[in-house]
């Protein structure tokens, strides 16, 4: 079974309107809610491509009840750690030129006692856990060493790990030595302290943190594909051309179709194709953190995977 970690996790709501003016009222011509935080937007792209899946994190109040409907109805299991707060709510706006507006509430505080049970939690669903995924940000009140944390209480039970975070959650995490990592090439210059000019350098970027300890190193290069890092070399994956509807959570469906391939043994190049294509079918449907099995296929295989000198 993969398990999958949204410590902040949050109701996704995708509003679609004609136009967007600051300052304005403005009307808005279709919504949707989706149970949302990276981690259960991996959940639902590891339980499509039909792996076992179980989410878990902390949630609150009826904004916390509402999220675990919203993934009870995409047959999505779950298992959180209950706070006093109120589980946050994210609004995505999209106007007609498909330009995306972000607005992301911080989410409710954490305390000592919070982290202490979800600490017990955690350690008790990993008797039954294949792999872990670690993905977004960290609650207000919870260290930036958490994730570390987690992964080295994973690792001492034999769990892989996948971390997929940013800022000092992901450099304090790193140094706990993740299976995988996911970081964009924003997030690589902040880890590695370096400017990044081209592809070459992110992959020489990505052999570093590989050799430091960290199995396999992706870097995500957004509509250019991705690098992977690891014992078997390193590849360059250029997606497939679709046409794309919303891009939000395509990065988190390349997380969970590494999950996946990780939890079947593939090789490097087929975990890369399996991600490409994941990714590329996330962007062809406008739910966050889904695709439709049928565009999958369609487009399986169809990214170029290539190895790097």
């Amino acid at each position: 079974m993969i398990t999958t970690i949204t410590l902040n996790a949050a109701i996704d709501k995708l509003y679609r309107l004609e136009t967007f003016q600051p300052g304005k009222v403005n009307r808005v011509s279709s919504c949707a809610a989706t149970a949302g935080g990276k981690g259960l937007n991996v959940s639902r792209a590891v339980a499509l491509l039909g792996e076992p899946v179980l989410a878990t994190g902390f949630c609150g109040g009826h904004s916390g009840a509402f999220l675990k409907e919203l993934l009870s109805q995409d047959q999505i299991s779950s298992s959180f750690v209950p706070i006093a707060g109120e589980t946050r709510t994210c609004i995505n706006l999209i106007d007609g030129t498909g330009t995306s507006t972000e607005l992301l509430e911080p989410g409710a505080p954490v305390d000592e006692d919070d982290l202490q049970r979800f600490n017990v939690h955690f350690d008790a669903l990993l008797q039954e856990t294949q792999l872990t995924v670690f993905s977004g940000s960290l609650p207000c009140g919870c260290p930036e060493d958490f994730y570390a944390w987690l992964i080295r209480c994973a690792h001492n039970r034999g769990v892989r790990t996948i971390l997929d975070a940013s800022g000092g959650a992901l450099a304090k995490g790193i140094a706990a030595k993740p299976y995988l990592i996911k970081p964009n090439l924003e997030e690589l210059e902040v880890l590695t302290g370096t400017s990044i000019h081209s592809k070459k350098d992110a992959a020489r970027e990505a052999v570093k943190l590989h050799e430091s300890g960290i199995a396999c190193v992706v870097i995500s290069l957004g509509k250019e594909g991705a690098l992977l890092a690891c014992k078997e070399g390193v590849f360059e994956g250029t997606p497939p051309d679709v046409p794309v509807k919303n891009t939000v959570g395509c990065g988190d469906s390349m997380v969970a179709a590494f999950a996946v391939a990780i939890a079947r043994n593939y090789s490097a190049e087929a975990a890369l194709q399996l991600a490409l294509s994941v990714s590329s079918a996330n962007a062809m449907c406008e739910k966050t953190g889904f695709f439709h099995l049928d565009d999958l296929a369609a487009i399986l295989c169809k990214g170029q995977v290539n190895r790097l000198g």
